[in-house]
């Protein structure tokens, strides 16, 4: 069964960085696809990026492309997303979800991904 447990979520000022971590346990990240949600209070959960099964395969939403990074390390059964340029907009929970996948042309929604975190708080305020 898979597991994945996010990490690095905080408070940081607008125009600052964090960098979003997702350990999986259960399963070899390899033969899975990656993704970043997020859900602002009040608001419907958003998908942000994907990963397939390389970094060379990945997709991003316009409110973050250029700003956000998604990543992985395979060896360590980590994915990341690198988050620049925070704005106070960013301000949500980030979740990882997982799905047995190789190579993706764009992200599925939500319900297709069958594994989740628990998520990580993130808060951009000054």
């Amino acid at each position: 069964q898979v597991q994945l447990v996010e990490s690095g979520g905080g408070l940081v000022p607008p125009g600052g960085s964090l960098r979003l971590s997702c350990v999986a346990s259960g399963v070899t990240l390899d033969y899975y696809a990656v993704a970043w949600f997020r859900q602002a209070p009040g608001k419907e959960r958003e998908g942000l990026a994907c990963i397939g099964n390389d970094n060379t395969n990945t997709h991003y939403v316009d409110s973050v492309r250029g700003r956000f990074t998604i990543s992985r390390d395979n060896a360590k059964n980590t994915a990341y997303l690198q988050m620049n340029s925070l704005k106070p907009e960013d301000t949500a929970v980030y979740y990882c979800a997982a799905e047995a996948a190789g190579r993706l042309r764009g992200c599925p929604p939500g319900p297709s991904w069958g594994n989740w975190g628990k998520g990580t708080p993130v808060t951009v305020s000054s």
